[in-house]
């Protein structure tokens, strides 16, 4: 099995994270000065796709609260267009990212106040 390249795409900046070849766990990368219309952005993805066993695309699609979408979703619409086209051998997969911050923020409170501790370690 493959592993599945995430894609934040943000008008100025994109992160990248890549999961291990189980989908257990991911790992950042590191992301990149350019938004969904920069060229580079393209390049920079083949790169990593290149030096990387990956199947799968996920970018985060940004819906509103109430599941719609407005100008930044269509912009990611079409940047998942642009990706689509460029790797075709390629899954892609739009995320919804509703209250994905959230639930971030929620397991390092967690952690934090474990100590720090993975569960289970001494």
């Amino acid at each position: 099995m493959a592993g599945v390249l995430a894609i934040d795409v943000g008008t100025k900046r994109t992160g990248f994270a890549v999961s291990d070849a189980l989908r257990i766990a991911a790992q950042p990368l590191e992301g990149l000065l350019a938004g969904e219309d920069a060229p580079e952005l393209l390049e920079h993805v083949a790169r990593l796709l290149a030096e990387r066993d990956v199947d799968t695309l996920l970018v985060g699609l940004p819906r509103d609260m109430d599941g719609g979408e407005g100008a930044r979703a269509a912009a990611v619409r079409r940047f998942a267009a642009r990706l689509a086209a460029r790797f075709p051998g390629l899954r892609l997969v739009l995320w919804d990212e509703r209250l994905t911050t959230k639930a971030a923020e929620e397991l390092l409170r967690d952690w934090m106040e474990s100590g720090g501790r993975a569960e289970g370690s001494a």
